[in-house]
């Protein structure tokens, strides 16, 4: 098994995610703050860019989904200012 540069985007997206969401949970971050949803929507692109070398549709499904709600998340941030 090899270890490419496709492989390092998705380990940092992976983080990032988890990041997100571990940041939420303990009271760091609140939904509703630019950084969790930018966090969550960088995370799932890069997740996304290394599904390029190894595609599998379930995966990439539910990144696009990620970043869409990530997206939602980002507009309404910037509606409310």
């Amino acid at each position: 098994m090899s270890y490419s540069l496709y492989d390092v985007f998705g380990n940092i997206g992976v983080v990032f995610i988890l990041l997100a969401f571990f940041m939420l949970q303990t009271g760091k971050l609140q939904s509703s703050d630019i950084k969790y949803s930018i966090l969550n929507a960088l995370g799932a692109s890069l997740v996304i860019v290394s599904l390029l070398k190894n595609f599998n549709m379930s995966a990439f499904v539910i990144e696009v989904f990620w970043v869409a709600i990530s997206l939602i998340g980002i507009v309404k941030y910037f509606i409310k200012k």
